[in-house]
């Protein structure tokens, strides 16, 4: 069966699809074409271009100069694109390509276009004729837009991230010199939102910052600017405002957040912020005095009172006491490399025979001129700039060492609240008591009391370390704090030194009686040793031995010595009890 014809004829051509006019193809891709005369600065276009300008008349676009005045947001950009692109000699031109603006009048939108084409030289080597073509790229305008603007906006809030908000605060700071204006930078600071954190989980806590963010906002006039800082804080430049005008600002934040609960998946949260500010020239000329005097003032109106506003003032007094404390610094990280720490021994003794127990090791920094800095003198700097674990280390080192050297000495060691939670300080004291047998035995560590409340839990942990290598431990300053006798027990410790300024005063004072007396009873019945300090004379020293405390020390007993008490004649006895 012969087989059947296919529906075209054998010899018939099969069918193509007509190519359509480049005109065609051009207005269906919204581009047009054109020709630049620069010499005679003429431009003549494709008939697609009345599509990709309408309502401009033809005349706008007939030579350069006129299309120049078109375009945003420089005149000249077209021009600059030929004469920033390096001449290529031969017959195919030089490649060039450009993105501007183009409206007829200021009510109109702007159309983005991309022009694309290629320039000859003349004889000098420069432009004397373009082709090209233009396109309509508003899309991709708008999305590299976009991307620029969430590069400087906090992703949470929208408002400004924090590299952007220094920007315009340095921008605020030199329009205010430049137009002899005022303005103030204001830090506010949501209080206690790691609670909320812990309470209700982070994505709750994003919604009051959130909220907080919103409400600010909405306080905020016309050319004031709002920026994230930092995770719980924002910063706000508000231009044109004198000091008062900054009060009346600051609560009017303050009870824009107060006044009115956030609500919340989980429910409504109760928020308050504190807010620190400076005064813009007046006492910040640059946006780093600008930053740390706002942080100073929000630190110390969060000290204050939660939800309290602080502006920063001038004070001779802090600003001395800031010198001093750079000066320490360096000095401290000085005296370190040139192991110039050193250690005092006060002696603690029995209350009921004065026999001694044991000596506190005192810090202290030989300052190379025969001048000596006490332990009042560089605790208290090297804890606020975080340089006590240097120096814990280093007196560690030092205790040990004398420890080891006198195989009868006992010696206690005060550490600090921040030391005690340094992984690297306890791996240093256990290489040492390995390395040392013996040693750890006649160690007492000594823990100030605020450390006990703070972090109870894991104080425990590295006391019942310690333990095991056989140390003692101690309260240092008990009373000064919160610490609870309950506390004491779950603790463990072994001796509760009560703090001096209870202990100066039992003669003159009855409050103080009592209170020292309860101490020493209670820690009896825990079978805790009880130390009694800054033991002034015998008349209290008999007072605190009738009640029971084991050991004292303090000016009666001896002051802290450079000298080590175990080295002396044996004639240097310590004084007898009465």
């Amino acid at each position: 069966m012969p087989a059947q014809d296919s529906p075209l004829s054998r010899n018939e051509a099969p069918l193509t699809p007509a190519l359509p006019q480049a005109s065609e193809i051009l207005a269906a891709l919204g581009e047009a074409l054109f020709v630049w005369d620069l010499a005679s600065d003429a431009i003549v276009w494709g008939e697609q271009a009345g599509a990709i300008f309408p309502g401009i008349p033809a005349e706008r676009l007939a030579t350069g100069a006129e299309f120049a005045k078109l375009i945003e947001p420089a005149q000249t950009l077209r021009s600059a694109a030929l004469a920033q692109t390096s001449a290529v000699h031969g017959a195919d031109g030089t490649p060039y390509r450009v993105e501007y603006g183009v409206r007829m009048n200021a009510s109109d939108p702007l159309v983005w276009i991309e022009e694309t084409g290629r320039w000859f030289a003349g004889a000098d080597g420069r432009p004397t004729r373009a082709i090209g073509s233009i396109r309509i790229n508003n899309e991709r305008h708008a999305r590299d837009e976009e991307l620029t603007r969430l590069a400087r906006l906090d992703p949470l809030t929208g408002e400004l991230n924090r590299s952007h908000l220094i920007a315009a605060l340095a921008e605020a700071i030199e329009e205010t010199s430049r137009f002899r204006s005022t303005a103030a930078f204001m830090l506010v600071g949501i209080d206690h939102l790691a609670r909320v954190n812990d309470a209700f989980g982070f994505d709750v806590a994003d919604a009051v910052i959130l909220d907080v963010a919103r409400r600010i906002r909405t306080r905020l006039r016309g050319g004031d600017v709002l920026g994230r800082f930092s995770g719980n804080k924002f910063g706000l430049i508000l231009k044109n405002c004198t000091v008062d005008d900054m009060n009346v600002a600051a609560e009017r934040f303050l009870a824009g957040v107060r006044d009115e609960v956030v609500p919340t998946k989980s429910g409504p949260v109760s928020v308050t912020v504190s807010i620190g500010a400076v005064s813009l020239p007046r006492y910040a000329r640059n946006t780093d005095e600008a930053i740390n005097r706002a942080h100073e003032t929000l630190d110390a109106a969060k000290r204050r009172r939660a939800g309290s506003f602080a502006a920063w003032r001038p004070d001779a007094t802090r600003d001395a006491q800031r010198r001093v404390n750079i000066r320490v610094t360096d000095e401290i990280v000085t005296a370190l490399n040139e192991r110039r720490i050193r250690l005092a021994y006060e002696p603690v003794v029995s209350a009921a025979t004065r026999e001694g127990a044991f000596h506190e090791c005192l810090v202290r920094m030989d300052q190379g001129d025969g001048q000596v800095l006490l332990a009042p003198d560089i605790v208290p700097v090297a804890e606020r700039l975080g340089l006590i674990r240097l120096v814990d280390h280093r007196v560690l080192e030092l205790v040990v060492a004398e420890l080891a050297a006198a195989p009868d000495v006992r010696l206690s060691l005060n550490i600090s609240p921040d030391t005690t939670m340094d992984p690297d300080w306890w791996a240093g004291i256990e290489s040492l008591m390995r390395a040392h047998p013996g040693v750890a035995e006649r160690l007492i560590v000594e823990i100030t009391e605020t450390v006990a409340i703070q972090d109870i839990d894991d104080v425990r942990a590295f006391v019942s370390r310690l333990k095991n290598f056989g140390s003692r431990i101690a309260i240092d300053d008990f009373g000064a704090g919160y610490t609870s006798f309950r506390n004491l027990r779950k603790l463990g410790v072994d001796i509760v030194k009560i703090d001096g300024a209870f202990v100066q005063n039992i003669i003159h004072s009855a409050d103080d009686r009592a209170f020292v007396q309860t101490l020493i009873d209670l820690a009896r019945r825990l079978d805790i040793k009880t130390v009694a300090e800054w033991v002034q004379d015998e008349e209290a020293a008999a007072m605190l031995r009738d009640w029971g405390c084991d050991y004292i020390q303090g000016r009666l007993i001896g002051l802290a010595s450079a000298d080590r008490p175990w080295c002396q004649p044996p004639d240097s006895a310590l004084p007898a009890a009465s």
